[in-house]
C-alpha cells in the first residue's frame, strides 16, 4: 500500500473522529489532538479504527510516534512494509 493510500485512510478515519474539521488544510506536523482538538477517547478510537482498516497494531508506548499526521502515516507505512507479503 503506498503512503497515498495509507494517508487517504487515515485522513477518512481522522474525519470519523472529527468531521467539522476541515481535513485537507491539516497541517502534516500538527499535534492531531490539538488540531482536530480531540481527547484521549477519540484518539484511542482513532488508533482502533486505523488497526481494524489497514491491520496495523499501534501499542499505547508507541502513542508519542503517531502525534501528527506525517508520524501516523510512516510509522503505518513502515510496519506495513515488515509483514510478510
Amino acid at each position: 500500500m503506498s503512503a497515498g493510500n495509507i494517508r487517504s485512510v487515515v485522513l477518512e478515519e481522522l474525519g470519523n473522529i472529527a468531521p467539522e474539521v476541515d481535513l485537507p488544510s491539516l497541517d502534516p506536523k500538527a499535534d492531531l489532538r490539538e488540531a482536530l482538538e480531540i481527547d484521549s477517547m477519540d484518539f484511542l478510537n482513532f488508533v482502533t479504527a486505523v488497526h481494524h482498516r489497514l491491520n496495523v497494531n499501534i501499542p499505547e508506548a508507541d502513542y508519542p510516534k503517531v502525534r501528527t499526521l506525517a508520524t501516523v502515516v510512516a510509522y503505518i507505512d513502515a510496519a506495513l512494509a515488515k509483514k510478510p507479503a
